[in-house]
């Protein structure tokens, strides 16, 4: 049984290893178990599904899944829930997680990505979530669409839709949600065509309602091997996809050298924005994007120099 023994039920916060000071049930998932009652890690639950109808919301409920291998699932994890943390690879890699959700081929026109999450106050650490779905409706690995999400070391990896406009690694309408360490796209996987198919969409509306608020990325890694001038790393759908603040803080886009077109930009939208803006802060773009940004609304706090100017921050 390899279902991360270096995280004890009970003294992991001491250990420094992951699981959250939370007052709630624990429910342990290994896909290779013993078909247990999930409440040990020795008796655990053998699907995420499971563990997940067990929870209560807003009780601080923790769903620990091992690092033994993938979760797969039949269908769109739909996270609801409220208060609900979700708990893998503790050794918070910033890609390559031992901890793996994962969508095949389905068939249903619900399953925008391996999960959406709607709740308020859910965590989800140490965890790659990896679709390689290609039913139309599956555009996404995750669909973030909650209030206050935390997502803390995970992977996004879509390895399907390359050529398909509009698809994404993360779909992101959550308000205040925050992204720490984590990584978006793929190295591997050749974007095709003159095509917007970025790492993060943001698009108002894809679930009822919701849009992206106040929104933090922090020492997050953008891929993608770019075969057009057209591919970008993050695009805004329309002009109010962002209300208040969108901020990317220390964070790095990277085209792979691999690349066979040059992005215009490595943040760009199809109108300026009209509701909030987005801040670069201490971030940059690597192995070649003609500029930054290309709209109304997005501002670097990078410095900026000229012959006799000086120094200052402008909008890109």
């Amino acid at each position: 049984m390899s279902l991360n023994p270096v995280i004890p039920a009970d003294d992991a916060v001491r250990e420094g290893v992951g699981l959250p000071v939370v007052f709630g049930n624990r429910y342990f998932v290994d896909k290779n178990g013993n078909g247990g009652d999930g409440s040990r890690m020795d008796a655990p639950l053998t699907d995420i599904e499971v563990a997940y109808a067990a929870v209560v919301s807003s009780n601080d409920d923790t769903i620990v899944l091992s690092t033994n291998s993938g979760h797969s699932l039949t269908e769109m994890l739909d996270v609801s829930n409220s208060r609900v943390h979700f708990v893998g690879d503790p050794w918070k890699r910033r890609y390559g997680s031992r901890t793996r959700i994962t969508l095949g081929v389905t068939v249903a026109a619900t399953d925008l990505g391996v999960m959406q999450n709607t709740g308020v106050g859910n965590t989800f650490s140490g965890i790659k979530f990896d679709s390689s779905n290609d039913v139309a409706e599956s555009l996404y690995g995750v669909v973030e669409a909650g209030e206050y999400a935390m997502y803390d070391s995970c992977e996004f990896f879509k390895s399907t839709d390359l050529d398909v406009t509009g698809a994404a690694e993360l779909a992101q309408n959550g308000d205040s949600a925050f992204f720490r360490n984590c990584t978006f796209g793929s190295n591997a996987n050749a974007i095709v065509g003159a095509i917007v198919r970025p790492c993060v969409m943001l698009t108002a509306g894809l679930v009822s309602g919701k849009v992206s608020r106040d929104t933090t990325f922090e020492d997050c890694e953008f891929w993608r091997w770019a075969g057009n001038a057209a591919n970008s790393f993050v695009w805004a759908t329309g002009a109010a996809d962002v209300q208040r603040k969108l901020e990317f803080k220390n964070c790095l886009f990277n085209a792979t050298k691999e690349s066979t077109g040059t992005p215009d930009v490595a943040l760009g939208g199809a109108a300026a924005l009209t509701a909030g803006e987005v801040l670069l802060t201490g971030t940059t773009a690597e192995n070649g994007c003609t500029a930054l940004a290309n709209q109304t609304g997005f501002f670097s706090a990078l410095a900026t120099y000229a012959a006799g100017g000086g120094s200052g921050i402008q909008a890109t």
